[in-house]
């Protein structure tokens, strides 16, 4: 953060002689930019709290509202505003629904959702309802009439939403997207990605810290392990798809262009769950004679309208490093994130690979080019600034968001889709078209540019 804030304070030098703002300097300056915009954050536990911190290092946004029902949640954010020299922000948390007060708020104009799973979708359809522009975290929603509830709501609202799917904005993602834009791997015809992330220490703690030290979860537990370890004792899917998904989905032109056509999905056995609490708790602890249903790795394969693939694997049950495996393939050659890897057909040397930073380096996408240094320090590589940053400038301007909520939809259906699947013992389930057919016609969002 301390560095974030030299930078800030640079900018101001830079731009203080033109008489802009920093973080404005380069924003929207038409007639809707002389006021801020107004948000409100409902949930603000670590990752609503992330999003805030962001949030107060801008110039054009305000915070008016917060809700949680943690009180210490709200406590430690009025410490942060004041830190800030923020003034006093509206806060609601007296029961689960009270962000509904939030809502009714008209010094509020836009949202961000950062809550259990299980209240996305019905907090993103009151936002929309209400006016509010929509900021909702991932997954969006968790069954397919969940994913229909956010698309036929933004249709008789008009009201945006938009994913804050952050992993599209890392950096080397971007560089990729560049390179897919401009043709460097010619034709595009395979992908791989996934979430391959070891959450056991997510899932299990001991009701005093977020992560680890114990095998509880559910009443027992604190922060995520309160509701996240449910699904994996519940539920056989694939509950978190969209981090590998949206990045290749944009690729892909999905929903713009291009659509996700079918989907076939396998679960293993699942050990890995268990393993850990016998290992961690003892062979006698309660918890060791639950039996998960989640299989530990999930394989899904997509199909696509104009004929790709894409394999999605979904790994966070079992002791492995962090990846999202991501893989771009095209007819000219490829680029793999694991080995960090690049093969481009007559330009590298013939059935060798290349080491990948250079390519990267050169195809360097312009927001990072020139918000880099800014967006160090604000979570996830710099990933996080740059998805708020869209979403701010999108509400800011009252537009689409470039990722919206058709999006959401196609995107967070691979869980009910890979679950009926595999309860089916892979057979084909079809992806509904979210966009009614609109697909076909819809051009694909400008990413290649340095503004948002």
């Amino acid at each position: 953060m301390q560095s974030r804030r030299s930078f800030l304070e640079k900018m101001a030098l830079t731009t203080a002689a033109v008489g802009l703002s920093p973080l404005t300097s380069h924003a929207f300056t038409g007639p809707e930019a002389a006021a801020p915009l107004r948000v409100g954050l409902i949930g603000v536990g670590l990752r609503g709290t992330n999003h805030l911190q962001n949030l107060l290092l801008r110039e054009d946004v305000e915070i008016t509202a917060l809700c949680d029902t943690d009180p210490e949640r709200l406590r430690l954010c009025g410490e942060l505003l004041d830190k800030a020299g923020k003034k006093k922000t509206a806060t609601f948390g007296a029961h689960a629904h009270s962000y509904k007060d939030l809502l009714a708020l008209d010094t509020v104009d836009a949202v961000v959702i950062s809550t259990p799973w299980s209240w996305h979708t019905p907090m993103a359809v009151d936002a929309m309802k209400a006016g509010k522009y929509t900021g909702l975290e991932v997954s969006a929603a968790t069954t397919l009439e969940e994913c229909w509830d956010l698309v036929n709501t933004h249709e008789a609202t008009g009201t945006h939403l938009m994913l804050l799917e952050n992993v599209n904005y890392r950096r080397d993602i971007l560089a990729v997207l560049r390179m897919v834009r401009e043709g460097v791997f010619g034709e595009l015809i395979h992908f791989r990605c996934g979430y391959q992330h070891d959450l056991r220490e997510v899932k299990f703690n001991n009701g005093q810290q977020p992560y680890g030290g114990g095998v509880e979860f559910g009443e027992q537990a604190t922060s995520e392990a309160k509701w996240r370890t449910a699904y994996s004792l519940h539920r056989n899917a694939d509950v978190y798809p969209t981090h590998g998904l949206g990045p290749v989905a944009v690729m892909a032109d999905i929903n713009r262009g291009n659509r996700l056509m079918s989907l076939t999905s396998a679960a293993t056995k699942s050990v890995g769950l268990h393993n850990h609490i016998v290992q961690q708790g003892g062979a006698d602890h309660p918890n060791a004679a639950l039996e998960f249903k989640q299989g530990d790795v999930i394989t899904s394969t997509l199909q696509t309208a104009r004929g790709e693939t894409i394999i999605i694997t979904h790994d966070c049950n079992l002791p492995r490093p962090y990846s999202l495996g991501f893989r771009v393939q095209g007819a000219n050659g490829l680029w793999e994130v694991d080995g960090s890897r690049i093969y481009i057909e007559g330009k590298s040397e013939p059935h060798r690979w290349d080491e990948a930073g250079p390519w990267l380096e050169q195809y360097d996408h312009p927001l990072w080019q020139k918000y880099g240094e800014y967006a160090t320090g604000s979570g996830h590589g710099g990933m996080d600034f740059f998805v708020l940053h869209a979403f701010v400038e999108a509400a800011k301007r009252k537009t689409a968001p470039p990722i919206d909520v058709y999006d959401a939809a196609a995107w967070s259906a691979v869980t009910p889709l890979s679950e009926r699947s595999i309860a089916e013992n892979g057979s084909a389930q079809f992806f509904p078209d979210f966009t009614r057919g609109r697909w076909m016609n819809r051009t694909p969002h400008e990413w290649i540019t340095d503004t948002w």
